[in-house]
C-alpha cells in the first residue's frame, strides 16, 4: 500500500500552479508515447524556451519561482515528463523505456508544439534528459542550462544514496519529508510546493529510463553554449567535482555555484538572481 490520494496531488498541484503567472496556458501534445502536459507562459511570439523538471516527484509547475520574470523575454514551456508524476499521460504499454525514447519524445513534442529550434533547460534528471537530447539534436536547440544536473558530468555521493533508499523503496509522505528535510539541511521550503512532492509519494509512474554518463568525446564534441548553474549546497553530489569535469570538457561552457541553496531546494526556492543568471543568458 503506498497510499496514494490522486485527488490530494491533483489539489496540492493546482495549488503550486496558482503561483504561476496568471495568464499561463494550459497545453496537451500528443506524443507516440501519450500526451505531454504542458503549462506555457509568456508572449506566443517569443523565442521559445523549453523546461524540463527533475525526477522523484519533481513536476512542470516546479519552475513557479522563475516563470515570470523568463516570461517576460521567453515564450515558456514546461512539460511534465511522460510517465512521471504531472499530469502528462503514457500510452499503453509504450512509455521511454531508452535515452533514445526520450529523445523521441522530446522531438515529438517540439513538433507537437510547432518549434522548430529552441532554448532548453531542466534541472535534476531533467537536466540529464536536456543534456542527452542536445548531443542527439544539436540543430533543435540554441542555448542549453543545466541546473544542478545529475548523472551528467559526476555520480551521486553515497550518503545522499543511503538517505533517499527509504523513501524510494516504501514511499510515503512522512518520508520525502524527512529526505527533503536532510537534503536541504532544513530550509525553509514553501508550504504549497512541499505538500505536492509528499501528495506525489507512491504516484503510479513507470520505471525511469536511466543510463551512463553522456560520453567525454561527445561533450567535446558540444558546440553550443551551456550554462551550468550548481547548488552551492548540494548533498547529491560533490558540485565543484562537477564543475571541474564540465569545465574540462564542454568547450563553451559558464559556470555558476549558487551559494547557500541545495540541489532539492531548486528551482523553486532558489536564490533570486537564478532567474537574472537565466534572462542575461538566454539574450546573449
Amino acid at each position: 500500500m503506498t497510499g496514494y490520494d490522486s485527488y490530494a496531488f491533483r489539489v496540492a498541484y493546482d495549488e503550486v500552479l496558482a503561483q504561476w503567472p496568471a495568464e499561463r496556458e494550459t497545453l496537451t501534445v500528443g506524443t507516440p508515447f501519450g500526451d505531454t502536459h504542458v503549462n506555457a507562459c509568456g508572449p506566443r511570439d517569443a523565442p521559445p524556451l523549453l523546461l524540463l523538471p527533475g525526477g522523484g516527484g519533481a513536476t512542470s509547475a516546479s519552475w513557479y519561482g522563475q516563470a515570470a520574470e523568463l516570461a517576460r523575454t521567453r515564450r515558456v514551456l514546461a512539460a511534465d515528463l511522460i510517465g512521471a508524476p504531472g499530469r502528462s499521460v503514457p500510452a499503453a504499454g509504450r512509455h521511454p523505456r531508452t535515452v533514445a525514447d526520450l529523445a523521441a519524445w522530446l522531438e515529438a513534442l517540439l513538433d507537437g508544439l510547432g518549434v522548430a529550434q529552441t532554448d532548453l533547460g531542466g534541472h535534476s534528471y531533467g537536466a540529464w534528459i536536456a543534456l542527452h537530447y542536445a548531443l542527439r539534436a544539436p540543430g533543435r536547440i540554441r542555448r542549453l542550462f543545466l541546473l544542478d544536473p545529475t548523472q551528467c558530468f559526476a555520480g551521486f555521493k553515497a550518503a545522499y544514496l543511503v538517505h533517499a533508499l527509504p523513501m524510494l523503496l516504501r514511499p510515503s509522505p512522512r518520508r520525502v519529508r524527512a529526505f527533503l528535510d536532510w537534503e536541504t539541511q532544513g530550509a525553509a521550503l514553501d508550504t504549497d510546493w512541499l505538500r505536492l512532492q509528499e501528495a506525489a509519494a507512491g504516484f503510479p509512474a513507470v520505471k525511469p529510463v536511466t543510463g551512463p554518463r553522456p560520453a567525454p568525446d561527445a561533450l567535446r564534441g558540444l558546440d553550443m553554449p551551456v550554462l551550468l548553474l550548481l547548488g552551492g549546497s548540494s548533498r547529491t553530489h560533490d558540485t565543484y567535482e562537477v564543475a571541474n569535469r564540465a569545465g574540462a570538457l564542454l568547450p563553451r561552457v559558464e559556470t555558476v555555484v549558487l551559494p547557500e541553496v541545495s540541489h532539492h531546494a531548486l528551482p523553486q526556492a532558489a536564490p533570486v538572481g537564478l532567474a537574472g543568471h537565466l534572462t542575461r543568458f538566454l539574450s546573449a
